[in-house]
């Protein structure tokens, strides 16, 4: 995976953008319009700044393993085009085709961790928030008596 986001990453600069996510896609042979990649880019940028990190392109293949992504979006099109087809490796490529595997699988995993890691510290800091404005309300509240 890293090394398909590293051929697109034309920019070198550690992000998918629009213009490289448009060629990718064509490359791939499911061109998109120019609100389709908007929306592709949407759906899964987490930190809202309109490109993707390799965190949010793995994300992609994750949320099309757990069959979050509709058929017919350009999403579903990206992680469909790009899985290891065996009929592409051959024979011959059997044993390096099933270590690739082997290697996606245990990649998501370790990407699901971490995504629930994120959450679970989100879930966190959130109750400490809370429980940070409570005590200052029941603070606030002695000084207004």
């Amino acid at each position: 995976m890293e090394r398909l986001f590293r051929q697109y990453d034309a920019g070198k600069d550690g992000f998918i953008d629009l213009m490289e996510l448009k060629l990718m896609m064509e490359k791939l042979g499911a061109p998109q319009t120019h609100l389709g990649l908007k929306n592709m880019i949407k759906e899964v940028d987490e930190d809202l700044d309109s490109k993707l990190s390799f965190r949010e392109f793995l994300l992609i293949f994750r949320k099309a393993a757990a069959g979050e992504l509709q058929e017919d979006s350009g999403l579903h099109a990206l992680a469909r085009l790009s899985e290891i087809d065996v009929s592409t490796e051959g024979v011959k490529g059997a044993k390096s085709f099933f270590e690739a595997k082997v290697q996606a699988i245990n990649d998501a995993s370790r990407f699901e961790e971490e995504i629930k890691a994120e959450q679970e510290e989100k879930k966190k800091q959130a109750e400490e928030m809370k429980q940070r404005k409570a005590a200052f309300k029941e603070l606030q509240s002695t000084f207004k008596q």
